[in-house]
């Protein structure tokens, strides 16, 4: 009984500092079926695009339609993915994270790093247009959100307990990233200017 009450209070814990959504209604959870639709968010998406950087306004119904569930119910519901689950969590390869919804270039890999909250996190985004911030005062918290600066999905939270040089984490949802491996001429460069 003593362990599984310091498991309740350790995952309670994990889950308050990352900023996840603890409560969802079981509409919520349902959206989240087993069973994905064919991935929609690159083939067949009349939205996506890595080059494209003007906004992109939907209806819901449309978001709906070419949107898998698990990236909808993220990206439009504002939703949270479990802790611990995404596969860009512990990735490590060089390249770029990009919005899954639109394409949109969000952050380098040079600025992911392990926080131990479970999601994949980042000190900084690729430019100052690729994120939206607005006040989230949902779930009796005071964080803010960080949206997709081309699509407004939302991504996540950014908390200010990350490392230099910004002192910023955004605690982002893996769902909703989609990645591209660098090209080996970058990779290079990378390492060099790591090394020096």
């Amino acid at each position: 009984m003593k362990k599984v009450l310091i498991f309740l209070t350790v995952t309670q814990l994990t889950l308050v500092s990352c900023g996840a959504q603890s409560t969802q209604t079981k509409e919520k959870k349902n959206t989240m079926s087993e069973t994905k639709k064919p991935d929609q968010t690159k083939a067949g998406s009349p939205v996506y695009s890595k080059t494209d950087s003007s906004k992109v306004n939907m209806s819901e119904e449309e978001w709906k339609k070419i949107l898998p569930a698990d990236v909808y119910y993220i990206a439009r519901q504002k939703g949270t993915e479990r802790p611990w689950t995404s596969k860009f969590e512990k990735f490590d390869e060089v390249g770029t994270y990009y919005c899954a919804a639109c394409g949109n270039a969000l952050f380098k890999s040079d600025t992911k790093f392990e926080s131990g909250c479970g999601w994949p996190s980042f000190y900084d985004p690729i430019s100052k247009g690729s994120i939206i911030y607005t006040p989230d005062n949902s779930h009796g918290m005071t964080r803010t959100e960080v949206q997709c600066g081309r699509c407004k999905a939302h991504l996540g939270h950014v908390f200010d307990d990350g490392p230099p040089p910004t002192g910023l984490r955004y605690c982002i949802n893996g769902v909703i990233l989609d990645f591209e491996k660098a090209k080996e001429t970058e990779k290079k460069f990378n390492e060099k200017k790591g090394g020096e």
